[in-house]
């Protein structure tokens, strides 16, 4: 049967298949038939055309410019709003030589009087029109007759001819948009041809375009074009100096400023990068709006600007707002002037405690929890087997005692009171040696915030016989006041005598609880105490123990300071140690001091970079990349990334430390820039596929560094199966990590992936201590904390935060000499680290005011047009309320107006004095 189907099928195929075409025959498919309408315009173009090229001698100049007039008129009405190629443009296309011909030919010039001037721009201005579609792209053909056009208009201007008009906005913002595209590629031509980018006069006739355009597109609510034109001809300013009326005003700077802003993140030149955030902040200032030019202030790190706003700042409700930014981002200003001990005391965050009982009360979360409250033995009982113990009774062990202190500690942190420490000291002596000295700490974190009270609970610690409890007082001194200045300053007088003392632990105490209570202040009077334990050179066992935790302080204390003698002394230390020194398991803290100087500070750290280089120990590697990513931290800079990646290249198996710190350093360059943060993401997938194990161990903590407090489901799925990795490093880094990006979050999934590895690792003490930190992370403060970095929208990075982060990262570069050794206590350098994470709207008094807000996914808006939508999937709620590391917060009522643009922390509000009431309805 098949093959008669296939004849039958084939003969079906030659009686409907087509006679074959004769090639000679062939022709081009016939053009569709015109409209009557567009033959009459094609028709009417091509008159005028040929009356322009006309040769004829009876054909005048004025015959000339009516017909040019006929085509500039349809020209200007079709390209006034560009949805598809224009009718004007496609049958002009067939005569686009002839004109150029024409144009070129030189027949049109100043012999025919300011006629012949006039004709000749006009027709200039038609070919840059037709050139948009037609020109040649490489020679940039429609720039060409535009500049050619705009230099006879000025002819005509000297002639003071009343038509020297050069209307360039009267052809269409299509034709304004491609003239600055070629703009921009003239300028880099002109520029790599040797022209001074400095220099106004090799560029004149395009700038003087540019002056035009300008205004023209900020007009045309395109504030976006304008800026890239400007940044690409590096005229940036131009933009402040537009005219009133046609510049930036109250209803576009918002928009103006967010686009600078979020464009100077892909800026790789520092000088471009400082340029746009200087414009921002110009911008706000000229339309009075000091708390976000503080902002911006501090994204610059130009603190120098703080005293300047200040004095220009009118409104003392904004001036508060403003202190109140500066106690959020920890910086040690002093207010003088007009209620400056009110001032002070916001900075220095003397309400920060109060303000936090408050809120705590509100959600109802004061009562006290134990760890055993967090661990919930009893869930994981219900298994196939049971996990008790003989005898039903719990054997305490000094691994589990000092996991259950740090849990205590972060899980009640603030709110004043627990059930292990506060109600009696039987638990202090449960522990012994470091045990009891992070206890006795504990206290420290417990009273966070809280000065008064806290000095009242600790000082009887102070005076202990026991070294090791003395030592844990002394470190929770300087933990209570993190961040808090009091005017007694009883963190510096307490701790003063035991930093030239002879006990080796208090040493070591009292330098990490001067780090955490100092951090970002960058205070001399405390430097000049460390400085000389960093340069001591005796040859005892605990002398580069010493001196590290010193340099890791002063690091902690002038953090993103770039300060000359703190550095210099690090770097010389680093220089004098013996081989021995640097061997030290420690020494990467004296390091990180080092980095933390520069933190941010980008290309300010390239002379310390040359001095690091010179070391002649393996730790130079490694310092020079601390240092390196701790310059760009946040910048998103690719340049940095791709370099981390070419150390993580090579195949090494030992002394690898340093392609560790490229790993991390990759996640801390692209931290808070999200397109940087996801390609860092995958690029991590493939280190984990094709690197060695050093690599590999340092991947769970830079997943971490780049979501804190950001429990995000594709990066814990990932870190739930590196928690389960044979190699025991891997693993216990993945479970930290987990509580790293969980912080404060309560976030039930996390907990639950904790309770399966606490049963999972139960006869790991290792693994067992690494999975009650993550827990105490994961419930810090009941989830009323955050431990991420950034805050104000995401705009600005702390840096005592991030700091006290790297910390922990660096201790989990080496976990085995360190948290699960006997310097755990730097663990409570994430107290540096932890902030509110809480939302509080104040009356004028600072005393609360309950308003409804909308609290949802934040949205980018950046560059869209009109008043987009700022939140996604909101709910309502009546403040205080909490929000995440990726929510936002908008007003829900119309009755009030907040005095801060970005609504995080306490906010002050005011009431709108424009609000109508809706009427009541009968």
């Amino acid at each position: 049967m098949a093959p008669k189907s296939t004849e039958k099928s084939a003969a079906t195929t030659a009686v409907t298949a087509p006679p074959p075409k004769d090639p000679k025959k062939e022709t081009k498919d016939p053009e569709p038939e015109l409209s009557e309408e567009d033959a009459a315009l094609k028709e009417r173009l091509d008159t005028c055309v040929s009356t322009l090229l006309s040769t004829e001698t009876d054909v005048t100049t004025e015959i000339r410019l009516k017909s040019l007039d006929i085509i500039v008129d349809e020209l200007r009405q079709a390209t006034s709003s560009m949805t598809s190629v224009p009718k004007p443009l496609k049958f002009l296309r067939g005569h686009w030589l002839e004109l150029k011909g024409y144009y070129n030919d030189g027949m049109l010039g100043e012999e025919d009087g300011a006629d012949g001037v006039f004709l000749k721009a006009r027709l200039g201005d038609v070919l840059a029109v037709l050139a948009m579609t037609m020109g040649d792209r490489e020679e940039r053909e429609s720039l060409k007759f535009k500049l050619a056009a705009s230099s006879d208009y000025k002819t005509l201007a000297s002639l003071k001819d009343s038509r020297a008009v050069d209307d360039l906005g009267s052809w269409g913002h299509e034709f304004v948009r491609s003239l600055a595209g070629e703009i921009g590629q003239e300028y880099t031509a002109r520029t790599l041809k040797g022209a001074d980018p400095d220099d106004d006069e090799p560029f004149k006739d395009l700038l003087s375009m540019v002056d035009v355009i300008v205004p023209f597109h900020v007009a045309h609510h395109a504030e976006a074009e304008a800026i890239d034109l400007l940044i690409e001809v590096q005229r940036l300013k131009k933009i402040l100096e537009l005219k009133e009326g046609e510049g930036i005003d109250e209803k576009n700077y918002k928009r103006v400023c967010l686009y600078l802003v979020k464009t100077a993140d892909f800026m790789s030149d520092p000088d471009d990068y400082a340029e746009i955030l200087e414009t921002a902040y110009e911008l706000f200032l000229k339309q009075n709006q000091y708390h976000d030019a503080l902002r911006i202030a501090l994204k610059m790190g130009n603190e120098d600007a703080i005293p300047t706003l200040f004095e220009a700042c009118p409104d003392k409700l904004m001036t508060r707002q403003m202190c109140l930014l500066l106690a959020r981002q920890r910086i040690n200003y002093t207010y003088e002037g007009e209620d400056e001990d009110e001032l002070n005391e916001i900075i220095g965050n003397e309400k920060l405690s109060e303000e936090f009982l408050k809120v705590a009360q509100d959600l109802d979360v004061m009562d006290a929890k134990t760890p055993e409250d967090i661990y919930k033995s009893h869930l994981s009982e219900t298994g196939g087997f049971s996990r008790r113990r003989e005898g039903g009774v719990v054997v305490d062990s000094a691994r589990a005692n000092l996991a259950s202190t740090y849990v205590n500690a972060f899980v009640n942190a603030g709110f004043g009171q627990d059930k292990l420490m506060t109600p009696d000291n039987d638990w202090l002596y449960k522990n012994k040696d470091h045990g009891m000295m992070a206890a006795a700490a504990s206290l420290g974190l417990i009273q966070l915030w809280n000065v008064e009270e806290g000095l009242a609970q600790i000082d009887k610690f102070l005076y202990s016989s026991e070294e090791y409890v003395k030592a844990g007082a002394a470190l929770a001194v300087g933990m209570l006041s993190s961040g808090v200045r009091n005017e007694a300053d009883p963190t510096l007088a307490l701790l003063e005598e035991h930093i030239n003392g002879d006990s080796h632990i208090m040493k070591c105490a009292s330098c990490t609880g001067l780090g955490i209570a100092y951090a970002g202040s960058a205070r001399e009077d405390v430097m000049e105490l460390l400085l000389p334990i960093v340069e001591q050179e005796n040859s005892g066992p605990n002398t580069m123990l010493e001196v590290s935790l010193a340099g890791l302080a002063l690091g902690m204390i002038y953090v993103g300071k770039c300060d000359d003698s703190v550095g210099g002394t690090i770097v010389q230390r680093l220089m004098e140690a013996t081989d021995e020194e640097l061997d030290h398991s420690h020494a990467r803290f004296l390091v990180l001091g080092l980095g933390l100087l520069f933190l941010g500070r980008m290309e300010k750290s390239e002379a310390m970079l040359e001095a690091v280089r010179t070391i002649e120990h393996k730790i130079s590697k490694f310092a020079v990349i601390v240092l390196e990513t701790c310059a760009y931290a946040g910048s998103g800079n690719v340049l940095k990334v791709q370099e981390m990646l070419q150390h993580c290249a090579e195949h090494l198996e030992e002394d690898a430390e340093h392609q560790m710190a490229a790993v991390v350093g990759i996640a801390l360059i692209t931290m808070g820039e999200d397109v940087g943060a996801e390609m860092a993401l995958r690029s991590f997938d493939h280190l984990l596929h094709y690197c060695e194990l050093p690599i590999k161990r340092a991947i769970p903590l830079a997943l971490g560094v780049l979501n804190i407090s950001n429990p995000d489901f594709s990066v814990i799925d990932q870190l739930s199966r590196l928690s389960h990795d044979p190699d025991n490093e891997i693993s216990q880094n993945a479970i930290l990590a987990m509580g790293l990006t969980s912080a404060g979050t309560n976030n039930s999934r996390v907990a639950g992936l904790l309770r399966q590895l606490s049963d999972f690792y139960n006869k790991e003490a290792g693994h067992m201590f690494c999975v009650r930190i993550a827990q105490a992370m994961l419930h810090m403060s009941k989830g009323l904390m955050t431990l991420a970095p950034m805050h104000s929208d995401r705009l600005l990075t702390s840096g005592p935060s991030l700091g006290g982060v790297l910390v922990l990262i660096h201790s989990c570069l080496d976990l085995k000499t360190t948290l699960l050794d006997k310097t755990h206590y730097l663990l409570y350098y994430l107290t540096c680290a932890m902030n509110p994470r809480m939302l509080i709207t104040v009356n004028e008094d600072l005393s609360w005011r309950p308003v409804t807000v909308r609290v949802g996914q934040a949205v980018e808006t950046v560059g869209q047009a009109g008043k987009p939508k700022t939140i996604t999937g909101f709910q309502t709620h009546t403040t205080p309320v909490l929000i995440s590391t990726k929510e936002r917060a908008e007003l829900g009522t119309e009755e009030v107006l907040s005095v801060s643009n970005v609504l995080e922390g306490i906010v002050i509000i005011k009431d709108n004095p424009g609000y109508e009431a809706p009427e009541e309805t009968k």
